[in-house]
């Protein structure tokens, strides 16, 4: 698949990138996007959630009343669940929501969707750039220029960039990594996917290993 590669300005360069037909148009797999993206959020979580079990309240444990002949039901103390104040059943407690998913699985992922973004149009392919300096104006004035700064973007860097990192991370629905960063869930939750043209090979490359 031939895709056009312009200036970052929007202006055309005149030369065409072609996607790989391994990595950019495969027979997509929902089930493995689905397994990859629930891994991502659950790595995200922390899982610092707690609530104090009964044995956890501090209180008296003397019993609250006589067990019978009050006419009321029976009672402990009064860090029982039963009572306001006491402590919590089966409450939250501390966990790790992180599960294992094999690299092929997650490879797989990856293709499926960047084939999902190729079979939609909505991938661009821009000449390498650079800004002189970290200036917000000037990532802005990019996406206008390429006509997607009202859609969620994610830009595909080839390596770190300072400059370019710094002038779109404050920006509303834009999102930069680089090739090594690419992750199913990123490339799903954009609507425009901004490959640099040096980037493309090295997701080639990354995924076809």
């Amino acid at each position: 698949m031939d895709v056009a590669i312009t200036k970052h300005s929007g202006e055309s360069t005149g030369r065409k990138a072609n996607l790989s037909a391994e990595v950019f148009g495969i027979e997509p797999n929902d089930h493995a996007i689905w397994l990859d993206v629930k891994s991502h959020l659950a790595n995200l979580r922390q899982g610092t959630h707690k609530s104090k079990q009964r044995a956890e309240i501090t209180g008296s444990s003397k019993k609250i009343k006589k067990q019978k002949g009050t006419g009321g039901a029976r009672a402990g103390n009064i860090k029982s669940p039963l009572f306001k104040g006491g402590g919590r059943v089966f409450g939250p407690a501390p966990r790790e929501y992180s599960f294992k998913l094999n690299k092929k699985v997650k490879d797989l992922a990856r293709k499926s969707a960047l084939t999902y973004k190729a079979k939609d149009n909505a991938i661009a392919i821009i000449e390498d750039f650079n800004f002189n300096a970290p200036k917000t104006k000037q990532y802005i004035a990019m996406l206008k220029s390429l006509g997607v700064d009202s859609q969620k973007t994610l830009l595909v860097l080839p390596e770190k960039n300072f400059n370019v990192a710094t002038s779109g991370r404050n920006i509303k629905n834009a999102t930069i990594i680089t090739a090594s960063q690419i992750n199913t869930y990123d490339v799903v939750n954009a609507d425009k996917l901004i490959l640099v043209e040096s980037s493309v090979g090295k997701i080639d490359n990354l995924l076809n290993k």
